[in-house]
């Protein structure tokens, strides 16, 4: 009973704290502002083509489900892709929630329909997360190539740092990790460690399935093909508004990163840290090329007030969607595994 009571404590905690962060930085983007221009720009703004940009979101879920069927293959799990597409689009309605929970909600969703092992699917979603991380770095190189000043500027208004304590902590835990897996085959007679040991190499088995895949050039297609749904998505939405209806090709690199950097803080749904990405991010834009810097910090608001409700509508849509497919799909496997038996 004790264990019961303190998992929905935990989640409340969770979501409260997520929902401060939230607000904070929401209070920190919207102070000091100006909502009339926010809402001439808003008035004036061509919703084509958000709809243009939405089309390219969805895409991204499609081609993110066919990628993960690619990553499971040579596990010997063969999935559905709709499975697959729904999957993901439940794990994106848990990240709503509960910031970082929609990894496991994820997994959990895919073995309810597909059986596949929970460890085994959680490997490769951290394989995704680190392939995903490679592509942004190769979006923050294309900006600082091309938008170097831009870059500059952004991380000095808005004083991203990282501290010393924490890349400490962070050497710590490789060179934790890396003892762990040297001993591991000693640890694994230790009646708990043993099941934590199982569960590690579950998931060490999904990172390297990326070693074995069968269609390499598939799974780098449809990896280019996500972020460059993930670019139209993003770069699309400037050309609503006229003020920013001029952004070149290297701009919208600059947007990516910047966007991707605010919705790694632990806020629900990007709520507020995204907005305030954004400011600073079209700040750092609009500073580059002799513009305003407070008429660029409104627009990179008036920018993030567009784009952040297509993504969470996107999500929410999708993932509302999700709950009864999936349930569907448990329905059938119980009903084709009673008639095997």
């Amino acid at each position: 009973m004790e264990k019961t009571s303190k998992s929905p404590l935990k989640s409340i905690l969770t979501i409260v704290i997520s929902l401060a962060f939230a607000g904070f930085f929401l209070w920190l983007a919207l102070r000091d502002l100006d909502f009339k221009v926010i809402q001439k720009s808003l008035a004036k703004a061509n919703y084509l083509w958000v709809l243009f940009a939405s089309v390219f979101g969805l895409l991204a879920y499609w081609f993110r489900a066919i990628r993960w069927n690619l990553m499971l293959e040579p596990m010997g799990h063969r999935i559905s892709n709709s499975n697959a597409l729904w999957s993901i689009s439940f794990g994106y309605l848990m990240n709503l929630t509960i910031p970082r929970s929609g990894e496991v909600a994820r997994a959990t969703a895919l073995y309810g329909v597909e059986k596949v092992p929970v460890d085994k699917s959680f490997g490769t979603i951290i394989l995704e997360r680190v392939v995903d991380l490679v592509c942004m770095l190769g979006f923050l190189g294309l900006t600082f190539l091309f938008k170097y000043e831009a870059i500059l500027s952004f991380f000095k208004n808005s004083g991203i740092n990282i501290p010393t304590k924490m890349l400490i902590a962070l050497l710590l835990l490789v060179i934790g990790s890396i003892l762990f897996f040297i001993f591991r085959k000693k640890l694994v007679h230790v009646p708990f460690v043993g099941k934590v040991v199982s569960f590690i190499d579950g998931i060490f088995e999904g990172l390297t399935s990326i070693f074995k895949l069968k269609e390499k050039g598939k799974f780098i297609l449809y990896t280019l093909g996500i972020w460059i749904c993930y670019y139209f998505a993003a770069y699309l939405v400037c050309f609503a508004l006229p003020e920013t209806s001029n952004f070149t090709f290297a701009d919208g690199f600059f947007i990516i990163v910047v966007g991707t950097l605010g919705m790694i803080i632990p806020a629900s749904g990007g709520i507020g840290a995204y907005n305030l990405a954004m400011k600073y991010g079209f700040m750092a834009l609009f500073i580059s090329v002799g513009k305003s810097a407070a008429f660029g910090g409104e627009m990179g608001l008036t920018y993030s007030f567009i784009s952040l409700p297509l993504q969470i509508v996107i999500m929410l849509v999708m993932g509302l969607i999700s709950i009864p497919m999936l349930a569907k799909a448990r329905n059938n496997a119980v009903s084709d595994k009673e008639f095997e038996n």
